[in-house]
């Protein structure tokens, strides 16, 4: 099963880059991760490093991954960042978001688990399949049924460190076809594009790192004010299951004609 991956992390008009990403790939197993350190808290960053390393230092000594693992592995950034709060003052709050993509490349099975407003989409024949709940009130207020327009995207109720703690949310398995395509992004990211631009840049590229540039180039176009970061992963050939539907679908990413 052919796996290919490309990666971007942006400081924006940030003092500092509170994101963290990561990615290992063996024949056995694949992972993908993004941590947006909780802003507002002294930290941040510390604690998207520490959880970005410490999973992917769990992981690299499994075998094989399965949701049983991934989960305790989690739960094991999550005490070695609540160590890490306790033995420094200073940062007893700092907390981090997460978004993690995992695939069991033998069963061509993948599964998802995340904390906060970092995302984890999927997409199938060229369109949007799933995409993560955020953990937060504007979410709530709309999920609700209740207008959200004016709320404060980053006020959350769920990320790694903070307090009280909540469970990571898991997706279920899902058997991987030819021609997935996901994104793992933070809210830098995704805030800055639509779902329908998304999938307009899936269908005019013909590989992976083209679809994450192509994104990339959208977004820069509006003002970056907040960090941003993603990994786009293709199984197979997603650009032979993708066609771009029309010169309109091109607008938002070519430059205007003179």
């Amino acid at each position: 099963m052919k796996i290919v991956f490309a990666s971007r992390c942006q400081q924006g008009l940030r003092d500092e880059n509170q994101d963290r990403t990561g990615a290992e790939i063996t024949e056995e197993k694949a992972c993908f991760v993004v941590c947006d350190g909780v802003a507002g808290l002294s930290g941040g960053d510390r604690a998207a490093q520490l959880v970005r390393d410490t999973l992917l230092a769990e992981l690299h000594s499994q075998p094989r991954l399965t949701p049983e693992n991934t989960h305790a592995a989690i739960e094991h950034c999550r005490a070695a960042l609540r160590q890490a709060q306790e033995q420094q003052p200073g940062f007893s709050r700092m907390s981090t978001t997460l978004a993690a993509l995992f695939i069991d490349r033998p069963q061509r099975r993948a599964w998802w688990a995340h904390a906060g407003d970092s995302r984890v989409y999927h997409f199938r024949h060229g369109a949007l399949f799933d995409v993560t709940r955020d953990h937060s009130l504007a979410q709530q207020l709309k999920d609700a049924g209740y207008e959200n327009t004016g709320i404060n995207s980053n006020l959350l109720y769920n990320a790694l460190g903070a307090d009280p703690a909540r469970p990571v949310t898991f997706s279920a398995e899902l058997a991987l076809e030819d021609g997935d395509a996901f994104l793992v992004c933070t809210d830098g990211f995704w805030l800055n594009l639509t779902t329908r631009e998304m999938e307009q840049a899936l269908r005019m590229v013909n590989a992976c790192e083209e679809w994450l540039a192509l994104m990339e180039k959208a977004v820069s176009r509006s003002v970056k004010k907040d960090n941003l970061s993603a990994l786009s992963v293709w199984i197979g050939e997603p650009q032979d299951a993708t066609l771009l539907y029309s010169a309109a679908d091109s607008a938002r990413f070519l430059p205007p004609r003179d």
